[in-house]
């Protein structure tokens, strides 16, 4: 647990050295150089091309220095005299010109919203530009990975999803630079938007000791009702299941910002636990953005099978499903989880074959989570890793 403080108030760190103080017109300005580089490409009567990153399994790394997962040095070249190319370059260029457009006057549009404004039928033919939004949301990844950014400092977002509450001041910077605090906004708190980037959303300051991230929505209305986070002096973030990309940005930010422990509590079983690696370790989907969204000094504070026995929750375990158990074999392969801990409770559940939600805690009392379970987890240090 974080050491008492002294009651005040906590400014963030102002010297963040990572892509995080990257601005819009930087992104902006790596866009048109490379859109430059096929117009010059053109003029000299060569083959224009487009590389990016090359995105899968293949080329997805475990960082073990870093604490997180990365892509490797793969690329991928795509040429416009190339057929096999040729419309997906179409793709990206029109991809390229309008979210550099959105960047230089200050627009944001959702992934769906892109994809309506940039669809249309080519003039003389009976070609569309994109067919479904499947064909513009990977051309988007593209660009991200081959301009060294995040689909959010393109401008760019999709559904947002989780909710922060406790005793922290934001600052709204893209609305008329409104302040406000997200205790005091209900006991909902505040929903996380799709893109939080420093330019938008600015962290003034919290008394907070530490961050714990909550899986279920049930139990982050749970701790609001008995009122863990002012008692604990902590910030909740819930993120609902698997963590929106915007949540994971918000829990990146205020734990490096803030320099706060952030905890982690899910449901025990390998889909719970895969939840917390994801915000750990970040994700092989997203594994070029992990120095934005990872946390490799999270800790894991339950629930786990050994929780079970110490608490007296034999009878309120549920049955692992066919997904859980080709999950936990799956994991247990995974470099970020070959440590002592890990393997003795991946193994337990494949030995035992059963699981146990956050909300199995009520079975003993409804506030036992809150006045029992996570203050001892805290105090003793009973994490996993």
């Amino acid at each position: 647990m974080a050491t008492k403080s002294s009651g005040k108030m906590k400014k963030p760190k102002t010297n963040i050295k990572s892509r995080d103080t990257v601005t819009s017109k930087e992104i902006a300005a790596r866009i048109k150089k490379s859109a430059e580089a096929m117009v010059k490409e053109i003029k000299a009567h060569k083959d224009p091309s487009f590389t990016t990153q090359q995105r899968g399994k293949s080329n997805v790394v475990w960082d073990e220095k870093k604490g997180y997962l990365g892509l490797g040095d793969k690329r991928i070249t795509r040429n416009f005299l190339n057929v096999a190319h040729a419309r997906k370059f179409m793709q990206t260029s029109l991809i390229m010109a309008k979210t550099q457009d959105y960047l230089l006057h200050n627009k944001t549009a959702s992934i769906r919203e892109i994809y309506y404004e940039l669809k249309h039928t080519i003039e003389g033919t009976k070609e569309n530009t994109f067919e479904g939004q499947d064909e513009s949301d990977p051309t988007i990844v593209d660009l991200e990975h081959s301009v060294n950014t995040i689909r959010e400092k393109l401008n760019l977002h999709a559904n947002p999803k989780g909710t922060l509450y406790g005793n922290i001041t934001l600052k709204d910077k893209m609305h008329n630079n409104d302040k406000f605090n997200a205790s005091k906004l209900g006991r909902g708190g505040w929903s996380i938007m799709s893109r939080i980037e420093p330019e938008e959303i600015e962290i003034i300051e919290s008394d907070a000791e530490y961050l714990l991230v909550v899986e279920t929505e049930a139990m982050f209305e749970r701790l609001i009702e008995e009122g863990f986070p002012k008692a604990n002096k902590c910030l909740l973030i819930g993120v609902g299941g698997q963590a929106a990309r915007g949540a994971r940005r918000l829990i990146h930010r205020v734990h490096t910002e803030l320099e706060l422990p952030t905890y982690v509590f899910t449901d025990g079983d390998p889909y719970g636990w895969y939840i917390y690696s994801v915000i750990k370790q970040g994700s092989m989907a997203l594994a070029a953005h992990s120095e934005f969204m990872s946390i490799p000094k999270a800790q894991y504070i339950g629930m786990t099978l050994d929780d079970v026995k110490t608490y007296k929750l034999e009878n309120v375990t549920e049955q692992m499903k066919d997904g859980d158990i080709k999950r936990a074999k799956e994991m247990m392969a995974y470099p970020w989880f070959q440590n002592k801990a890990w393997q003795a409770q991946l193994q337990k559940a494949l030995k035992e074959k059963i699981r146990i939600e956050q909300q199995a805690l009520a079975n003993r009392r409804l506030d036992f989570v809150a006045t029992h379970y996570l203050p001892e987890k805290i105090r003793n240090k009973d994490f996993l890793p």
